[in-house]
């Protein structure tokens, strides 16, 4: 994954945030929901970011945490997002399933940040 796809998915990360946000401001019975949805987004849009805009060699290999992030908030946000506006879900456990992946993708960055550099 290119530093280009992390930054694209931080952007569009941070408009579902903010467009989650404005739906929970307006309320509605799941409005708690759907602010945890954005909250989620918002989180992990600037951790995107970083990784994206980091400079090469700065990181052992930001893909990975990179890729995780995207997936698990794809499927925490999604699913959680659809739930509280249509009453259906993702498939069956696709939240955990996307939280159990955003802490893999956490612990996956501070394990390849404290491991030694490959030398090139």
């Amino acid at each position: 994954m290119s530093s280009r796809a992390l930054i694209a998915a931080a952007g569009l990360f941070g408009a579902a945030g903010t467009a989650g946000a404005a739906f929970a401001a307006h309320g509605g019975a799941q409005a708690n929901l759907v602010a945890i949805a954005a909250a989620i987004a918002f989180v992990h849009a600037p951790a995107l970011l970083a990784l994206g805009l980091a400079p090469v060699g700065a990181h052992r290999a930001p893909t990975l945490p990179g890729l995780l992030m995207i997936l698990g908030t794809l499927l925490f946000s999604g699913d959680v997002a659809l739930r509280a506006v249509t009453g259906d879900r993702l498939f069956a456990n696709a939240a955990p399933i996307g939280g159990t992946i955003l802490i893999v993708a956490w612990l996956t960055l501070a394990i390849l940040a404290v491991l030694p550099r490959r030398s090139a």
